[in-house]
């Protein structure tokens, strides 16, 4: 397997590998599907890439206890919080604008 999946391209090894490798993506596209993180738990991923706390986001989403309600699913994403949230952390607006569900009180 390390033979083929190293070979140089246009070769026939090489058209071997590209064609394993379409087969094997399909499959795993088929059968281990990996679904989007729902808006909040994009959120706290990104978060967690650039070494962000929730401290971070204050003026960006509002202030300590506006940010911990979102994130802890109490309150709702406003479109203004969208807005700054895609373009402070980079986020799609289209995983942002996705349906979640809140802490039942």
């Amino acid at each position: 397997m390390e033979i083929i999946f190293n070979a140089p391209t246009a070769t026939k090894e090489g058209d071997e590998a590209e064609i394993l490798l379409l087969m094997i993506k399909n499959y795993e596209n088929e059968h281990y599907t990996i679904e989007s993180p729902d808006p909040i738990e994009a959120i706290k991923i990104r978060m967690e890439e650039l070494n962000m706390r929730q401290k971070d986001l204050v003026g960006v989403i509002g202030g300590k206890s506006r940010i911990s309600e979102i994130l802890n699913r109490k309150k709702k994403l406003t479109v203004e919080m969208i807005r700054e949230l895609e373009r402070v952390l980079q986020i799609s607006a289209s995983v942002l604008v996705n349906n979640y569900q809140l802490m039942k009180k």
